[in-house]
């Protein structure tokens, strides 16, 4: 049965999908147009906000193709969508080639998977094993 994630869109943008069966995430698009300059960090908004149930997480992931092609990535690598948080989706993009980068509205900048999570306790001991 498949996982229901609750959605709200800022945007006229296309609704999240696995773009091939069996794929792992689905793409998430640039809300607005930007220039990424040499080094720069920026957030681009999503134009989404979720309600992921709790137990699990979104996984924000960076697009090889945008990394391998134009040097782009995202500035953390991994970025954690908590289940609680309902705010608007942004990807921190980070330039890392010599020349600026227009992101244009509608452009895939990253992808986001859904994973379970447990919540830990911890026992403190005198040993480990």
């Amino acid at each position: 049965m498949p996982l229901t994630i609750k959605m709200q869109k800022l945007s006229n943008l296309p609704t999240p999908c696995y773009a091939h069966k069996g794929d792992s995430g689905v793409d998430l698009f640039a809300a607005e147009d930007s220039v990424l300059e040499p080094m720069e960090r920026k957030l681009i908004p999503t134009g989404l906000k979720l309600e992921i149930p709790l137990g699990y997480e979104g996984q924000v992931r960076p697009k090889s193709g945008l990394a391998i092609r134009d040097g782009i990535s995202h500035a953390n690598a991994v970025g954690t969508i908590d289940s609680s948080y309902r705010g608007e989706i942004k990807v921190p993009l980070i330039n890392f080639s010599n020349k600026p980068y227009k992101i244009e509205k509608g452009k895939k900048i990253g992808q986001m998977i859904f994973a379970k999570v447990e919540e830990a306790v911890f026992e403190e001991v005198k040993e480990l094993s």
